[in-house]
């Protein structure tokens, strides 16, 4: 098997195994520990979002001296034996320590993103950027099944054996590569260069594009968390049908509108218009988020469509600007800042919607997507508008560049 394959399938069953719990944690916890706070599960998602924030860059620079084919092979046989340790532990202190300390390992993973960008040409970011995001949605797809299936038939933490089984196929897959490709453990250290196209980061290392990418990254992100967690339980109460495995196919409307983005876009050539795309792209996400309000099950599946095309929109060409003036060597590094911030968005969403939908109800929690979509499209034009630059002496000749993402 080629080496951008396997990694591509590594991506699938991490994110299988990763987002099993996803869209069920309140009934996860409620079943494993009797816990059913709204804060609580909040807290928990805010939880793993920081450790994996804080991880992931860490692995970036561990990746700068050891090859990341090396690095998966040990970071996930500790993520599987932690793994069985949560599938078995009674205590809920218990269950927190070792699952977060899971998630520390699992972060390495992250890895495989700009390791195979690298593989590619610049030309192909858009299609690789968009192979990626239909992945992630359609493990989504797969964990959201596959976790509603074992909770509706076996014990909630049986879920943490099926992890623990993904994490030895990675294992295998790794060692199959090492073996096969003969990959040295450490790799020859460059000189580290200014990330995103040369520029210099001016505020904590980041570059002004990393930062402009960031901080929008992190209000897009917190708005479209905003309307996930709970989002199982609001449609179970509005089709009054308790079913895991229907809830779980609702749920996953975004990744076969993610699919049907990219097969549509496969064989789009020459410049993009990432900016624009990204505006429709936020326009089309916060209709979908009110018809989604409007508490109809066609009106919520009609506005899950919408919402799916504006987040793919969104989530993808905001990287690809990224890449597009970053290097190769600088991949991992730039994503790992980006990624940083994104999480910061999910974190303070995790935080906020678990007192949201103790105080207002589950149905606020698109109020707030909402406004939260509405400040990150004006802070998104206002980072990243047209602007005009003369280009002679006479001001007779201008063009027209975009703010922050020019080529200069």
């Amino acid at each position: 098997m080629r080496l951008k394959h396997t990694l591509i399938l590594l991506t699938m069953v991490s994110v299988v195994a990763d987002t099993l719990l996803l869209p069920f944690y309140p009934q996860f916890f409620a079943e494993a520990f009797g816990e059913t706070s709204a804060a609580h599960v909040g807290a928990y998602i805010a939880a793993c979002c920081f450790t994996v924030m804080t991880a992931f860059p860490l692995w970036a620079r561990l990746a700068r001296k050891i090859d990341e084919v090396h690095l998966w092979i040990y970071t996930q046989i500790a993520a599987g034996c932690l793994g069985l340790y949560c599938a078995q532990t009674q205590s809920l202190l218990g269950f927190w320590i070792a699952s977060q300390l899971m998630l520390v390992f699992k972060a390495s993973y992250l890895l495989i993103y700009p390791y195979v960008l690298r593989l590619e040409e610049k030309d192909n970011h858009l299609n690789v950027a968009g192979l990626f995001s239909v992945m992630v949605h359609f493990g989504a797809i797969g964990g959201a099944l596959v976790g509603g299936s074992l909770l509706q038939y076996f014990a909630a933490q049986s879920v943490y054996y099926f992890m623990a089984a993904s994490d030895a196929v990675q294992v295998a897959l790794c060692i199959g590569l090492v073996l096969t490709l003969k990959t040295p453990l450490r790799k020859t250290v460059t000189p580290v260069q200014d990330a995103a196209g040369g520029e210099s980061g001016f505020l904590f290392g980041l570059s002004p594009l990393v930062l402009k990418i960031s901080f929008v990254s992190a209000l897009f992100y917190f708005s479209s968390f905003m309307a996930r967690p709970y989002f199982s339980v609001y449609w179970e109460g509005v089709s009054g049908v308790e079913q895991k495995m229907l809830s779980a196919l609702v749920y996953s409307i975004p990744a076969w509108v993610a699919l049907a983005c990219l097969w549509m876009g496969r064989n789009a050539n020459g410049p993009q218009n990432h900016v624009q795309k990204i505006q429709w792209g936020a326009l089309a996400a916060i209709v979908g988020l009110v018809l989604q309000a409007s508490e109809s099950m066609v009106l919520i599946v009609l506005g899950r469509c919408l919402f799916g095309y504006g987040l793919y929109q969104i989530m993808v060409r905001l990287e690809v600007i990224l890449f597009e003036k970053s290097t190769p060597d600088d991949y991992a590094a730039d994503f790992s800042k980006v990624h940083f911030f994104q999480n910061v968005g999910v974190i303070g969403a995790s935080f906020s919607v678990g007192y949201i939908v103790d105080a207002l109800g589950v149905l606020h929690t698109f109020t707030a997507s909402v406004v939260g979509f509405c400040l990150a499209l004006v802070c998104f034009y206002l980072l990243f508008k047209p602007r005009v630059e003369t280009t002679s002496a006479s001001g007779n000749n201008a063009t027209m560049t975009l703010s922050g993402v020019s080529n200069d």
